[in-house]
C-alpha cells in the first residue's frame, strides 16, 4: 500500500473569534524567564496592526498580551520562534536580530 501525501493548506483566520478554543498550559511558563534563549526578536508595527489578536492566540509562550487593544510582547518570555510574525495577516510583525 502506497502512502498518499495529503495536500496541506494554510488556514487563515480573520480574528481570534474565528479560531477554535485551544487547550493551553501556562503553569510552568509563568515562572521561567526564557527570553534569554532568543537570537531574533519580533517587532510589531502598531500603525499597521489590525488588532485581530491572532499573534496572541498563536504565541506558544504566552509572551504576547493585549493592552489598550494592541498586542505587546513580553521579551522576558519570548523565545523568538517567529510564529506571531508568520501568522500575522497584516504582516506587521517582523523578526529582527537580537542585540545583546
Amino acid at each position: 500500500m502506497k502512502n498518499k501525501k495529503r495536500k496541506a493548506e494554510k488556514i487563515i483566520f480573520n480574528s481570534e473569534k474565528d479560531m477554535p478554543i485551544t487547550p493551553m498550559s501556562l503553569g510552568s511558563m509563568a515562572f521561567n524567564l526564557t527570553g534569554s534563549w532568543r537570537n531574533i526578536r519580533p517587532l510589531i508595527d502598531l500603525n499597521n496592526c489590525l488588532q485581530c489578536g491572532i499573534c496572541w492566540k498563536f504565541c506558544p509562550d504566552a509572551a504576547i498580551v493585549i493592552e489598550n487593544e494592541f498586542p505587546v510582547i513580553d521579551y522576558d518570555y519570548c523565545k523568538g520562534c517567529g510564529l506571531c510574525a508568520e501568522e500575522c495577516p497584516a504582516k506587521c510583525i517582523t523578526m529582527e536580530e537580537e542585540v545583546k
